[in-house]
């Protein structure tokens, strides 16, 4: 999978092995739709390993939640075709979200089946990672199914432990921030990355 830079900050242009090109950047109000459109050709395991229950569909309010990022607090980025958003199909979204205390966020990734095992979910994760990092935050967590075997593997490589969750079927995968080495540098000409977007 091959990057090519010279963007705004958080933006990157990118071919998957496929040939496929996408275009990795913070997500947009008007993206809501495309993601409510691409939410219908999720199948249902895909469904649940993001949000961990069954949805039938994304309701416009949940759209409009995943689009308008408190970036005081949040941080999501998409991988899109690089057409202007509303166009652009998204194939795959990234989310990080502090908790109250201000020191630890929550991640959560969607990769779609048709994009999937490429690197993506990598690629983004260590996005989000660096965003934590720059936020100074301590934790960096998520909850996935534990069967959910690419994801808990993926979050391992990257040198998340495993801790018990209280809630049955669930893995909580975490990443202490302070000791954490899976951060690659930074990319050239963006040196240290800014909170958020906006986009």
């Amino acid at each position: 999978m091959a990057a090519r830079n010279r963007l705004p900050p958080w933006h990157e242009q990118l071919r998957l092995a496929n040939g496929r090109e996408l275009l990795i950047r913070p997500i947009r109000p008007d993206d809501a739709e495309p993601l409510r459109a691409g939410f219908a050709l999720l199948q249902p395991d895909e469904i649940r390993q993001r949000f961990l229950y069954a949805l039938t569909e994304l309701s416009p309010e949940m759209a409009h939640r995943l689009t308008h990022p408190d970036t005081r607090r949040e941080f999501a980025l998409v991988a899109a075709e690089p057409l202007p958003p509303g166009e652009a199909l998204v194939g795959a979204v990234a989310r990080a979200a502090m908790n109250d205390a201000g020191r630890e966020a929550e991640f959560a990734i969607l990769v779609s089946r048709y994009i999937n095992g490429m690197g993506l979910g990598r690629h983004l994760m260590r996005r989000l990672v660096r965003w934590a990092k720059g936020r100074k935050l301590e934790r960096l967590y998520g909850d996935v199914l534990e069967h959910n075997n690419p994801m808990l593997s993926l979050a391992e490589s990257l040198g998340f432990r495993r801790e018990a969750s209280d809630a049955p079927g669930l893995v909580r995968v975490v990443l202490d921030l302070k000791r954490a080495t899976a951060v690659p540098p930074p990319l050239p000409g963006q040196g240290t990355p800014p909170a958020a977007d906006p986009g």
